[in-house]
């Protein structure tokens, strides 16, 4: 496949995003050009990347300091995390013209991405996704944070990156478990913008990094999630707008506080979520039952989870959702669908429909 690029489209703040195999060589000769400048780089990483990839981690330590978190997953998200990476830039001097570079999944990407966005008050960001999840959907828009033990994305900034490079070759290690966490976010994609991309899922059946399908997939979602950005930057439209890029969030997130973060990774608790926003929706008649029923079957094609691996509290989850970022004066508010390929944001879903889809998921009551 040749390079593709996706431009999000902010103005003077406007960035590409280059998708394809070889990319990455891309970036390296972006942050050699600010090396010859004196502007100080270093990459941020995570200790799964640095095991997998030590090709990666010596390409760039030729070209600046390279920082691992100290875990993997979610727990990287953390306050003192992000005092040690701050720490780190003092010590090496980073000045307002400097940049990190984060090379990683979601986490990562969060993670250095909010790093970046209060460093000094804000130096320049470069995202080099790792994972499917990030490719389609993290690395995109330039929403960073990090999580307090009250929930997730919590404390966090919205700071565009200068670029993105999508390196598909390096999908090629990814373990099958995270690249089908990243499929979650490519049906959700469909689910929300586009009919026809999700139509095409269902009939690809299981995918591997070199389906040669994937690529175009990849580009598809990031076209939908850039297009929804710019015109929604900060999540700030009333109904509708970034919002969408939630569906099967507001159950995920909770799923995900609930069980303790690391016990699903972030698309397993969203494939779950899109299974009880369905079953909400369906509730609600904004689907039919066969639309519903297809989610399942598309998820479990893709080897997601479809329903909990062990009960959770209904009490709990709600309590969960309430801390969700959507909630408007003490009411949640759900990205339900309106069929398939359109959704919409609704406010005052009776609890108990709400319950109905946590125990269909798999809940105790």
């Amino acid at each position: 496949m040749a390079v593709e690029s996706v431009t999000v489209t902010l103005g003077q703040r406007s960035y590409p995003i280059r998708i394809g195999a070889g990319v990455f060589s891309e970036a390296l000769a972006v942050a050699q050009e600010k090396k010859s400048h004196g502007k100080k780089c270093i990459a941020v990483t995570s200790p799964a990347i640095a095991k997998a990839r030590p090709d990666l981690i010596k390409s760039l330590e030729a070209l600046m300091p390279v920082v691992i978190t100290i875990h993997d997953g979610e727990k990287a998200k953390a306050a003192s995390e992000c005092i040690r990476l701050w720490d780190f830039l003092a010590e090496q001097g980073v000045a307002r013209d400097g940049c990190i570079f984060a090379v990683g999944g979601g986490v990562v990407g969060d993670l250095a991405g909010f790093v970046a966005a209060s460093y000094l008050r804000g130096i320049a960001c470069i995202q080099i996704p790792t994972t499917l999840l990030a490719m389609v959907d993290s690395s995109v828009g330039g929403k960073t944070g990090i999580n307090l033990a009250a929930g997730k994305n919590l404390v966090g900034h919205f700071h565009q990156p200068q670029a993105v490079y999508a390196d598909t070759s390096l999908l090629s290690t990814l373990p099958a478990r995270e690249f089908a966490a990243g499929m979650a976010e490519v049906v959700k994609h469909g689910l929300i913008a586009d009919r026809a991309l999700f139509l095409e899922l269902q009939k690809s059946g299981s995918l591997h990094w070199q389906s040669p399908q994937l690529p175009s997939f990849i580009k598809r979602c990031v076209e939908i999630k850039a297009g929804i950005v710019a015109e929604d930057e900060f999540e700030t439209r009333a109904e509708g707008g970034r919002a969408l890029l939630n569906l099967g969030h507001t159950f995920g997130h909770a799923i995900e506080a609930v069980a303790g973060y690391g016990t699903y990774l972030h698309g397993e608790a969203v494939a779950i979520g899109l299974v009880m926003a369905a079953q909400l929706s369906l509730a609600l008649h904004r689907c039919s039952a066969s639309e519903a029923s297809a989610i399942e079957k598309t998820l479990a094609d893709f080897h997601l989870p479809i329903r909990l691996r062990s009960p959770l509290s209904c009490r709990d989850l709600v309590a969960a959702m309430q801390k969700d970022k959507k909630v408007r004066a003490g009411k949640l508010r759900f990205v339900l669908l309106q069929g398939i390929g359109k959704a919409e944001t609704v406010a005052d879903v009776p609890e108990n429909l709400a319950i109905q889809a946590l125990l269909y998921g798999g809940a105790n009551a």
